[in-house]
């Protein structure tokens, strides 16, 4: 019997209806640290327990200074033998490596602020697991699971396992993104950060740097400081924040319709004080032109309107977080 033919159009329709997609992040890069004391060292730097971390597992955390002000936040992944990789904003690498040089000289471990060698991608979409597993040959089996070749690290970045992000060396014969682009299309980088502005995770920007401690922006919440671990910088500060303090000001979903990108740190304002009750952490438009944007506020301003700016300014949407914070 003759084989059916299949039109080019159908394998068209088939490309374009598939629920996947992937940027390159320019915003975002590798501070890479190397040496036998690495993980050592992070552990008394920074509020995540890096004995939990190895090829399987990454780790997300934060650098402190000592009032307990986040300099960075980062996810940590094993990228070779006692080699690691801190995925954080690349407006802040230098000055997080900086901040961490101060002390590392003290062990067998080296930073490298020149991430030129690798590339950061990130695929979503409710077909994305199918559609990277076609070309992979292990895909990560949970949230902040990670697969770690020769070439490359493949992280799962939700539960769901429709998030993913991978850091690729230029110098490898990794072909990933090429056999991607071949069933999906690439999509704008922004539509990926605002993702994750609605999944309530929180970045460290240039604007910021130094702002906030981990609780504004619910770190304590999302997974970002482990609160059984030893001692760390700015250890002191979160600790009794989390044990007999309240945070004032909280992070929060928000949206401006049709706004424009807004950058980070700029103040929000509420009813008709010329106080500031808030920030903006992250902006970004998401795949139908709406702009979001995550802030940290106080609860008053958030139950009597937030305005971008001044009291006269947008007035800000706010939305619901994907997890509670009740508690406080």
């Amino acid at each position: 019997m003759t084989p059916p033919i299949i039109s080019p159009l159908f394998l068209y329709i088939e490309i374009i209806i598939l629920d996947a997609h992937y940027s390159k992040l320019e915003q975002d890069g590798l501070l890479l640290i190397q040496g036998p004391d690495s993980l050592n060292f992070l552990q008394g730097q920074t509020t995540c327990d890096t004995s939990k971390i190895d090829g399987e597992h990454a780790l997300l955390g934060a650098y402190c200074n000592p009032q307990g002000r986040m300099c960075c936040d980062f996810l940590l992944v094993g990228i070779g033998e006692d080699q690691f990789a801190l995925r954080m904003r690349k407006d802040i690498i230098s000055s997080s490596a900086a901040v961490f040089g101060k002390y590392i000289i003290f062990s067998k471990a080296t930073l490298n602020s020149d991430n030129s060698e690798w590339h950061v991608f990130a695929f979503w979409g409710k077909d994305v697991r199918e559609a990277l597993s076609t070309i992979v040959p292990t895909m990560p089996v949970a949230k902040l699971a990670a697969v770690t070749e020769d070439s490359y690290t493949l992280v799962q970045i939700d539960e769901a396992g429709s998030q993913y992000e991978c850091y690729i060396n230029v110098n490898a014969p990794a072909d990933i993104v090429e056999k991607f682009h071949a069933i999906a299309p690439r999509a704008q980088e922004e539509h990926w950060h605002a993702l994750q502005i609605k999944a309530g995770i929180g970045r460290i920007e240039n604007n910021t740097s130094e702002a906030f401690i981990p609780q504004m922006l619910n770190y304590d919440i999302t997974g970002h400081v482990n609160f059984k671990k030893g001692c760390y910088t700015g250890q002191e500060v979160v600790a009794r924040m989390h044990y007999r303090g309240k945070p004032k000001r909280r992070a929060y979903v928000a949206s401006l319709p049709g706004a424009e990108i807004t950058d980070a740190g700029t103040a929000l304002f509420s009813g008709e004080s010329a106080q500031s009750v808030g920030n903006i952490v992250n902006s970004a438009h998401d795949a139908s032109g709406k702009t979001m944007v995550l802030i940290v506020s106080t609860v008053p301003g958030i139950e009597n309107g937030l305005h971008l700016g001044g009291p006269n300014g947008q007035q800000l949407e706010v939305g619901q977080l994907p997890y509670s914070i009740e508690k406080d």
